[in-house]
């Protein structure tokens, strides 16, 4: 068997340090979110399968069966931020959908 290592040894400790700092921070970097909102989420198409299932329109004015004046903005669903034109919805992970469209999945803000 080997002897234990010199932990005493300045090179090892320095190498132990720089260790200490660089994994962290490589961690960091390749989490999702920490390059900031350069990576936006894409814009949910009208047309795709998922958003049809649900009769998703980006205009709730066009939509049959949507209650006067609920759109995705006051949908318990939606999780944009007030005002926006557009923010993700729980229905479509990864998708943001239109602040003014609406889905038959509506529910009101409680």
């Amino acid at each position: 068997m080997g002897s234990l290592p010199d932990l005493k040894s300045p090179a090892r400790r320095r190498l132990l340090e720089r260790l200490s700092f660089a994994v962290p921070l490589a961690a960091l970097a390749v989490m999702p979110g920490a390059r900031g909102a350069a990576a936006a989420a894409a814009l949910l198409d009208p047309v795709s399968p998922e958003a049809k299932a649900v009769g998703y329109v980006e205009d709730a004015a066009g939509a049959s069966g949507a209650a006067r004046g609920s759109t995705c903005a006051n949908c318990a669903l939606y999780q944009g931020a007030d005002g926006s034109q557009q923010g993700p919805c729980q229905i479509f992970p990864g998708k943001e959908v239109k602040a003014a469209g609406w889905c038959a999945s509506w529910a009101p803000q409680m």
